[in-house]
């Protein structure tokens, strides 16, 4: 089942997507200009294969749910991310709110 919902954040609202899928669920939160998604999101291949289109993204591990996506640290963030002030270690909030 694909749910998507609409997520407040800093007086914003996101788009949330979530994916269920047997054994796991997909998760991801995005603006108009980069996303954050759970430990399926393979930031090396947009770092090295997908370099060209500059995909603004990164990655939370361990997450089953949107509120613990957008509060959970980051583990990993795209080279185009980090242009932006996106670190791992910020929490997913605040990186959205750095994709405005």
């Amino acid at each position: 089942m694909v749910t998507m919902e609409p997520v407040a954040v800093g007086g914003h609202i996101l788009v949330g997507v979530e994916v269920k899928l047997p054994k796991t669920t997909l998760l991801s939160i995005s603006t108009s200009k980069g996303y954050i998604m759970c430990g399926a999101l393979d930031v090396g291949l947009l770092n090295e294969r997908l370099s060209d289109r500059g995909i603004i993204a990164a990655r939370a591990v361990g997450v089953r749910t949107l509120p613990q996506l957008l509060a959970a640290p980051l583990e990993s963030v795209t080279i185009e991310a980090e242009k932006l002030g996106i670190v791992p270690g910020m929490t997913g909030a605040d990186a959205l709110l750095l994709m405005l």
